[in-house]
């Protein structure tokens, strides 16, 4: 038999996709290798990660439930030959898909390092903290457990009589992204110089490059920190950098959650009478429309599949939203005006 993906997520075979959001959500957090150093908790993590890209899209999860896991791999039932499934259809999890998985649903690899940074008021950061769930809210000053995936903090417990040091006020820095570029994802390399200090005590400059893997669809406003990369004093814990996803003005389109809005410019005549219009579309392909009915200064028309990927569920895309500028002309002859007093009603 095959592994049984609603038995892994603890759902039932009629769950509903945010109960199979709310499971992975659960059990991935539960089982990320960084955080549970259990025996055999990074094979749950990846059957987990493989449970949820398989039921929480139509497609696979309609070929699951007719034909089993060797159905979605096209492989054969039996020894006449027949095939379990679809032949069109094949589909293949790789270990190194669970951690890619984890990065889409949440904004980032690394929960440990992101999702959390010890700045001033010792508050969380991250794309969405709602969706974080209470269980991963560990080791902060008073709950006496340690930080054991942040990277290079120290454990707090309330039988330590020393004082920790504070830590600098987090920088934080605008990241412009295109559309384009949140189309398809993307990697920024941002330069910093900060200081060092050095074995002897002295202080020198030093220049790093951070990496940051924009994934498709990120939302305006959505952080990433890297923490304690500002100066070092020294003294004080060094500052955790922020970078701050901000939307690039487009020529064109205005981003709309997932969806992306573009306005044609029409005449008048050609609002009354119908006409073709070509619209444009962020791969940077052309699609054209036609319009028979009287377009008015609210008429829209929403072309499916054509917006931005959702940051969680990046195979699925928002719309392309059009509104209508209708230009009017400057002036008409008498002779015009009359013939539209007689058959305009």
């Amino acid at each position: 038999m095959g592994k049984d993906y609603y038995k892994i997520l603890g759902v039932s075979k009629n769950a509903s996709d945010d109960e199979i959001k709310k499971a992975y959500r659960k059990l991935a957090l539960k089982y990320h290798p960084d955080k549970n150093k259990d025996p055999g908790t990074e094979e749950k993590f990846k059957e987990v990660a493989e449970a949820y890209e398989v039921l929480s899209d139509k497609k696979k999860r309609e070929i699951f439930d007719m034909y089993g896991e060797t159905g979605l791999k096209g492989q054969p039932a039996g020894p006449s030959g027949q095939s379990s499934g679809p032949q069109t259809f094949t589909y293949s999890f790789t270990p190194g898909d669970a951690r890619q998985t984890f990065a889409q649903f949440f904004g980032t690899e690394n929960p440990f390092d992101i999702f959390f940074s010890m700045g001033s008021g010792g508050g969380r950061s991250g794309p969405d903290d709602d969706d974080m769930d209470t269980d991963f809210l560990f080791g902060f000053p008073g709950v006496g457990r340690s930080h054991g995936g942040i990277r290079g903090t120290q454990s707090f417990s309330h039988a330590s009589p020393r004082k920790q040091a504070a830590q600098d006020p987090p920088i934080e820095h605008d990241l412009h992204v295109s559309l384009e570029e949140l189309l398809k994802g993307c990697t920024k390399k941002m330069r910093i110089t900060r200081k060092v200090v050095q074995a002897d005590g002295n202080v020198r400059r030093e220049d790093k490059v951070l990496t940051i893997a924009v994934k498709p669809g990120w939302k305006q406003g959505t952080k990433i920190t890297f923490p304690r990369e500002g100066d070092q004093t020294g003294h004080n814990i060094p500052a955790d950098i922020i970078f701050i996803i901000k939307d690039k003005p487009h020529p064109l389109f205005k981003r709309d959650g997932a969806d992306i809005r573009y306005t044609a410019r029409i005449s008048l005549r050609d609002a009354l009478c119908g006409c073709s219009i070509t619209i444009p579309t962020l791969t940077g392909e052309k699609m054209t429309q036609r319009f028979t009915d009287i377009i008015r200064p609210t008429t829209t028309k929403r072309i499916a599949n054509q917006g931005l990927p959702h940051s969680r569920e990046p195979h699925k895309r928002g719309d392309l939203i059009i509104g209508f500028e209708i230009v009017f002309p400057d002036s008409l002859p008498e002779g015009s005006r009359q013939i539209l007093r007689d058959i305009l009603p």
